[in-house]
């Protein structure tokens, strides 16, 4: 699956956890929680605005996916974690947004 052009569907059971190695060598910076059922990346810049401009691109994202992810937003830095709660656990979902994220040119800002 190409996770660039993949689109989220309505996902209801999580992966087994055996699989999310393969999908974390797809999403390269991205680290599994497997205790919380999340994975996340922190992305860092040189200023409060190309955070925010970063955060913005990742709002559309998630608006086009309607797949939201938890952000912790800070002056030079911000840590985006996906997780599928209607699976209770990751889901492609998780993986299709972060690849995205990841390939945002305002990810490579700092």
């Amino acid at each position: 699956m190409n996770l660039l052009l993949a689109q989220c569907t309505p996902q209801r059971e999580a992966l087994p956890l055996e699989q999310l190695a393969d999908w974390l060598v797809q999403t390269p910076g991205w680290a599994a929680d497997t205790e919380h059922k999340v994975i996340g990346r922190r992305f860092d810049f040189e200023n409060f605005y190309q955070t925010m401009a970063f955060v913005n691109a990742v709002a559309e994202i998630a608006h086009a996916q309607d797949h939201h992810p938890e952000m912790m937003v800070g002056f030079d830095a911000c840590t985006v974690s996906f997780s599928t709660h209607s699976a209770q656990g990751l889901t492609s979902n998780d993986f299709i947004c972060a690849a995205q994220v990841s390939a945002l040119p305002e990810a490579t800002a700092g």
